[in-house]
């Protein structure tokens, strides 16, 4: 995905005033792409704001105008679906710094050349003061909820805790209060990939004819790695070798699981842009909602939550090593801390961190459920 400013095929937001970010600049010109889903009722409190994961996208239960898959959430969103559309007006918003027409490096700057690593470095709480500008262009006040997964459910935590009014209802799924370093560690070996292929050109590629697929496809296929549950591979793959009878001794793709993440990685360069994933890594190593929300010298997670009024639902799976058990029930700890109430549940699911965009029907359950409450 090398060119400059991907043309999105989604509803376009451009804001009127300068957007501020944790580095200590501000954006101007801000384009926020986004999706939504049914209506917005009278009273205006049937807003639903759902925040997309790592490489995810706006389009929730769309037509994905690249792939032409469905929705990486189709089966959740819809008519009389956990997330009914019937009686919620659902947002979907591509996050700042990515490439599906939200501003990111990829975007033209004001000279009209892209912005490429000029774009200033940003964080999971720029991200979510995109989504609020959103809103309210929207005329959305309170959320009826706010809902995500993985790197959305990091989004959804810190809306709760640095705009504890404008949800009533907060889901995490597969988060994290902050990002551990083994998670860290993972993501620079993605970066270091990346910008090792002499196709970045210090990440100013763009209308060159030349992108670094290369090093985008190994961060790739290092990252599907994390997703997915040892279980899975060995069900799915084992030992068993690719359209070939016997090893061949040689460096090709022997192993079906060596076919298969060779796939993931070449395929997930025709729909994302190189220093997206470089800007949108950092971000979620950058996060850390206790030093976020820190009062004072004292850096307790417990204390962003401290002025929230929502009502919480964490949500883990028994087999995800990425976002493990324990950092929801960390969360679960300091939210009892922090009085706010909170229910938290871990599921059994075969299929690793990526459990939530998959089928579990349990999941659907607590989703309508807590919707519901």
């Amino acid at each position: 995905m090398a060119n400059a400013a991907p043309v999105s095929a989604s509803t376009v937001l451009e804001l009127t005033k300068a957007l501020p970010l944790d580095c200590g600049q501000s954006l101007e010109g801000v384009r926020i792409a986004y999706e939504t889903y049914g209506s917005l009722n009278a009273a205006g409190d049937n807003a639903v704001l759902i925040c997309h994961a790592t490489t995810g996208d706006q389009y929730l239960a769309s037509t994905h105008p690249i792939t032409g898959k469905p929705g990486w959430w189709d089966r959740m969103v819809g008519p009389g679906k956990g997330i009914d559309t019937d009686r919620f007006y659902v947002i979907c918003p591509n996050v700042l710094g990515s490439c599906m027409g939200t501003s990111g490096p990829s975007s033209l700057a004001p000279d009209g050349q892209p912005w490429a690593m000029r774009f200033p470095v940003i964080t999971i709480r720029d991200m979510v003061r995109a989504h609020l500008a959103l809103l309210d262009a929207l005329g959305v006040g309170q959320l009826h909820a706010v809902v995500g997964g993985s790197m959305g459910g990091m989004q959804a935590l810190s809306l709760a805790a640095n705009w504890p009014d404008r949800a009533r209802r907060v889901m995490a799924i597969a988060a994290t209060g902050e990002m551990p370093a083994q998670n860290i560690a993972f993501q620079e070996v993605g970066r270091q990939a990346v910008m090792a292929d002499p196709n970045w050109q210090g990440g100013a590629y763009y209308n060159t004819g030349k992108a670094p697929d290369a090093g985008l496809s190994v961060a790739r296929m290092a990252a599907h790695i994390t997703y997915l549950s040892q279980a899975t591979l060995s069900e799915k793959f084992g030992r068993r070798l690719q359209d070939r009878e016997a090893k061949s001794f040689g460096f090709d793709a022997d192993f079906q699981v060596e076919s298969y993440l060779r796939y993931q990685g070449e395929s997930f360069t025709g729909r994302f842009d190189a220093n997206s994933y470089l800007y949108i890594t950092r971000a979620m190593s950058y996060f850390d909602l206790a030093e976020e929300c820190a009062k004072g010298e004292h850096r307790l997670l417990a204390d962003a939550f401290t002025d929230c009024k929502a009502r919480f639902c964490l949500v883990s799976f028994d087999t995800d090593w990425l976002y493990p058990t324990i950092e929801s029930r960390n969360l679960a700890h300091a939210l009892n801390a922090a009085g706010a109430p909170v229910s938290f549940v871990e599921l059994a699911a075969p299929f690793g961190h990526d459990s939530f965009l998959l089928e579990v029907p349990e999941l659907d359950r607590v989703i309508a459920g807590f919707l519901d409450q």
